[in-house]
């Protein structure tokens, strides 16, 4: 038998090992050493929706990840902006990747210019607070602490210094990705996508600067659901791409602070879904949940061209409070997976009847525009909520349903005749461009600065002549029915 000297605090035991004691020992002390050894890397850390590249190396390392909180203003919604709080000066925070057996030493650095000391709670870790209790770091001050990434799979992270729901609500979220040694599959695209909710001190698109509504919060009444931030972060100029034939990866994340998650992809069905964001694979997924404080990975091929929602599906959070974004898909057709319309006719069992939207409930006060240029970008807004179905994305209508709004006489002899139409809906048979319509057009319940907006935007887009209505002419002819 052969003996060694452990060192236990500050004293020195004597302890006889088996030879097989003898070698777990010895492979214990091994492992410990090898943490000290490890190579050392910097962390690529990514804004959303971007995912730091994946991980190439068989081994584990010595990973240092360097976070900012910063607090400050930046836009909500269109002409709303907020206070957030985050982590290096986005929301979501940036994404962490790293691999299982990485030691991650963490550095959290809380600027100078902040009003709040903050700290970190990563799902990922195994010890006291997720790292909270180690990195609580004060305005101009800088915190560490290390753990080993014993784990796979997608986490989230948040602030966790009281009130901890008021430090989540104000933006403090992100995810951390934990690959398996062996690696993920090869894919074509990943996308980092973070739901969360916000609360704030009047109406869903008041506009100004809105301070946070801790009632609300508790109360679990949001004003705003969105993607990553803000109600536009993956509209427009900002939605993300794929083309035909790719394999698409989604992170998925939800920072809560209160509400489960419905993620869905209009017009696509997650071929995998690696459930909470665990090893847990399922397949052939409409909508996955996600709870708050939790994440999923979502995989899928796309087939055919065109734009992919991805929504809330509780889904007033997607049309009516923000949780919608737009993956766009180009490429070839493939008519045996979708054909596209193959044919339109007239249905109105209903007769005849002019219908109104939101049953006359009017939406929320539009933003007030400070230019055309604004006007435009609010009017484009309202034409997706409201008017695209119908009118379609180019303007060109439906033939034989829906006329058009590009180039439409009707519309561009008398703009003000579109006001009318909004206002009090429309019925009976019209004719533009030479062409015979007898539909139904619903009244939409819009104030004056939304039809407005909505009717400039017409107005200035698919080569249409100009012009600007003013919320003025609206009041006019309001007041004149």
């Amino acid at each position: 038998m052969r003996s060694i000297q452990i060192r236990s605090g500050s004293s020195l035991k004597l302890m006889r090992f088996s030879a097989l004691g003898l070698l777990l020992a010895v492979s214990s002390v091994t492992s410990v050493w090898a943490k000290d050894e490890l190579p050392v890397e910097n962390a690529v850390l990514t804004h959303a929706p971007q995912v730091p590249p994946p991980i190439s190396r068989d081994h584990p390392a010595k990973v240092i990840v360097n976070v900012d909180t910063i607090e400050l203003v930046g836009q909500l919604s269109d002409g709303v902006d907020y206070v957030f709080w985050t982590f290096n000066g986005a929301v979501p925070g940036t994404m962490i990747r790293v691999r299982e057996g990485d030691l991650i030493e963490f550095h959290l650095n809380n600027h100078p210019d902040s009003k709040m000391p903050h700290n970190i709670d990563l799902h990922a870790v195994t010890g006291p607070g997720g790292g909270a209790t180690s990195s609580f770091t004060a305005p101009g001050h800088t915190t560490q602490f290390s753990f080993t990434a014993l784990n796979p799979g997608l986490f989230v992270y948040h602030c966790a210094t009281a009130p901890v729901g008021m430090h989540i609500a104000n933006g403090m979220y992100g995810l951390i990705l934990v690959e398996p040694k062996e690696g993920l599959p090869k894919v074509d695209r990943e996308f980092y996508i973070m739901q969360s909710e916000f609360y704030t001190k009047g109406d869903f698109g008041e506009g100004g600067l809105r301070p946070f509504d801790m009632a609300e919060a508790i109360s679990e009444n949001p004003d705003y659901v969105v993607f990553n931030g803000s109600t536009n972060s993956l509209l427009g100029k900002n939605a993300i791409h794929a083309k035909t034939g790719e394999t698409v990866r989604m992170y998925v994340g939800n920072g809560g602070p209160n509400l489960v998650s419905s993620f869905h992809v209009i017009g696509e069905i997650f071929d995998t879904v690696w459930v909470e964001g665990g090893t847990l694979a399922n397949h052939n997924v409409q909508t996955t949940l996600v709870p708050a404080g939790g994440a999923a990975i979502v995989e899928f091929k796309v087939e055919v061209p065109g734009d992919l929602h991805l929504v809330d599906h509780s889904i007033f959070r997607a049309f009516n409070k923000g949780a919608l974004g737009t993956l766009t898909v180009s490429g070839d057709e493939d008519l045996m997976v979708y054909s596209g319309q193959q044919s339109d006719g007239i249905y109105l069992p209903e007769g005849g009847a002019t219908q109104s939207v939101n049953g006359g409930v009017p939406e929320p006060a539009a933003p007030v525009a400070k230019n055309k240029e604004e006007k435009m970008l609010f009017g484009q807004r309202i034409y997706e909520r409201n008017c695209m179905a119908c009118h379609q994305e180019n303007g060109k209508g439906l033939p034989g349903a829906f006329p058009p709004l590009a180039g439409s006489d009707y519309l561009l002899s008398d703009p003000k005749h579109a006001i009318d139409v909004l206002l009090d809906g429309l019925s009976g048979e019209i004719t533009v461009n030479g062409v015979g319509y007898n539909g139904v057009m619903p009244a939409v319940s819009l104030d004056d600065q939304s039809v407005a907006n909505v009717l400039t935007f017409v107005l200035n887009t698919w080569n249409n002549n100009g012009g600007e209505i003013t919320p003025e002419e609206v009041a006019e002819h309001r007041a004149a029915k």
